[in-house]
């Protein structure tokens, strides 16, 4: 049995999963955590790599191994090697002064049609600007800038600062992918380029950024003391929605809505994408097409929060608001708990609105949360498929994915077929993808397993009621 292994490198932990090259069947796992925060020493990362490389089996027998990671990330390395300060993570919001510094000395128009994206603090561009001016000490040592899967890809290898990396520090071995150069703010999913003027103008001078590598192209090796064995092949990574994207063997036409702490939906398309409002960020896939991405703060938290006041698990949520109407008889959530990025309200709070005193029961208020949850989800979809995308179908994963009242009513406010894969570590699985793919020279066509696919059944009425919401609430 040949085996590949895939990386998840996220906020939380660090997931390995070993697969068969043959069937893509899951032979073994390994888990590690991450620390807490949104400013991390990238040392931590790579302590939970090889704790859980160990906990997966090791690598003694497996033929190649492929990273992926949280996208954005700011690592930031001196001429030797070092890490200069400790990597701002995605969710890292200081950054936000930054990103309206940019906008307004390039144009937001200009800005997305040269790089697929309108800077916000979440992308390693406004991260970068950011430390130009909070850290200028720290920013005129900069002389490479990674992402962190980049630099564990880099350090698998066998390459980091010279007094703990056997090959040392040639950041000129750097490499990347395109679905996670296309997350900086300064490389361009059209042109295939780095945009230098960009780069320089955020960090404030130019500097070694990793090379970009083809889907399916080898990184190296991982290093023989390491891996237990020489010629282990690394893969080319990539970031966590592409690398997903992968796992899930998402083609032309499938949306994916992920419903985790926050919500993701993207598409695998054909064409690029340039939206100069910010909504939809203009990324790349890991496979060589396109992935049209909008980002909500607020998804599993919403039903955290109702369960918690109503006193229930998600189950006995997902109940109740299958014993209330479509549309929650007139109740609407517009679910900004933790502010929002799309629309892009940092500082918003939720409404509960249409309360009446025969509509305010239990089970319209837990509908009023799915609902809620979902239909920011849907204009995420609706602003990605007006560009002309078509969708043949809505593939909906994460954790809040498998509760059935969740899977129903997805069916009701989203105007695609819904699919509901069974649970799965979709990110490890995707670069699995990726270290086959180099290890073969072929995309493997590994199963997908559907769990759940409700009937198709919108309900127009719902969206049109969180819309009239919407705006009331925006004035």
């Amino acid at each position: 049995m040949t085996l590949v292994a895939g990386v998840d490198s996220s906020t939380q932990s660090c997931k390995v999963v070993v697969r068969d090259l043959e069937t893509g069947a899951v032979v073994r796992i390994g888990r590690a955590s991450h620390p807490d925060g949104t400013s991390v020493d990238p040392a931590y990362w790579w302590d939970a790599l090889l704790a859980a490389l160990a906990e997966a089996g090791g690598l003694a027998d497996v033929a190649a191994i492929s990273v992926g990671g949280q996208q954005h990330g700011m690592v930031a390395l001196s001429a030797d090697g070092e890490v200069i300060r400790d990597a701002l993570l995605w969710n890292d919001t200081r950054s936000a002064g930054a990103a309206a510094d940019l906008v307004a000395e390039f144009g937001a128009s200009a800005l997305a049609e040269r790089t697929g994206l309108v800077p916000v603090a979440s992308f390693t561009s406004t991260k970068l600007r950011w430390l130009r001016d909070a850290e200028p000490e720290n920013a005129a040592c900069v002389a490479a800038v990674a992402l962190p899967h980049d630099w564990l890809t880099w350090r698998l290898r066998g390459y980091g600062p010279a007094a703990t990396a056997p090959l040392g520090p040639d950041l000129d071995a750097l490499t990347t992918d395109r679905s996670d150069a296309s997350g900086t703010g300064y490389w361009s999913a059209a042109t295939g380029e780095y945009d230098r003027e960009l780069l320089a103008a955020a960090l404030g001078h130019d500097a070694t950024v990793p090379r970009v590598l083809g889907p399916g192209e080898s990184a190296g090796t991982v290093l023989e003391e390491i891996a237990g064995h020489a010629g282990c092949l690394v893969g080319p990574g990539a970031g966590d929605n592409a690398a997903a994207g992968l796992g899930l063997g998402a083609a032309v036409g499938d949306v994916i809505v992920s419903l985790g702490t926050s919500g993701t939906v993207f598409a695998v398309t054909e064409q690029g994408f340039s939206d100069a409002s910010g909504t939809v960020a203009g990324f790349a896939s890991a496979s060589g097409e396109h992935l049209p991405l909008v980002c909500t703060l607020n998804a599993s938290r919403v039903l955290d929060a109702f369960a918690r006041v109503l006193g229930v698990g998600y189950d006995e949520l997902g109940t109740l608001a299958m014993d209330a109407e479509p549309g929650a008889s007139g109740l609407t959530l517009v679910p900004y708990f933790e502010g929002e990025r799309t629309p892009n309200l940092p500082d918003a709070t939720a409404s509960l609105s249409g309360m009446t005193l025969a509509n305010t029961t239990r089970e319209n208020m837990a509908r009023a949360a799915i609902e809620g949850m979902l239909a920011a989800q849907s204009v995420g979809m609706e602003a990605i498929l007006a560009a002309g995308v078509t969708a043949r179908r809505a593939l909906l994963v994460g954790g809040s994915a498998q509760n059935p009242a969740v899977q129903a009513i997805a069916a009701q406010v989203f105007d695609v077929p819904v699919e509901v894969p069974e649970p799965g570590e979709y990110v490890a699985a995707g670069a699995a993808v990726q270290a086959a793919w180099a290890l073969t020279g072929e995309r493997p066509d590994w199963p997908l397993a559907v769990v759940a696919a409700p009937p198709q059944d919108t309900r127009p009425a719902i969206m049109a009621q969180h819309r009239e919401a919407a705006a009331a609430y925006l004035g």
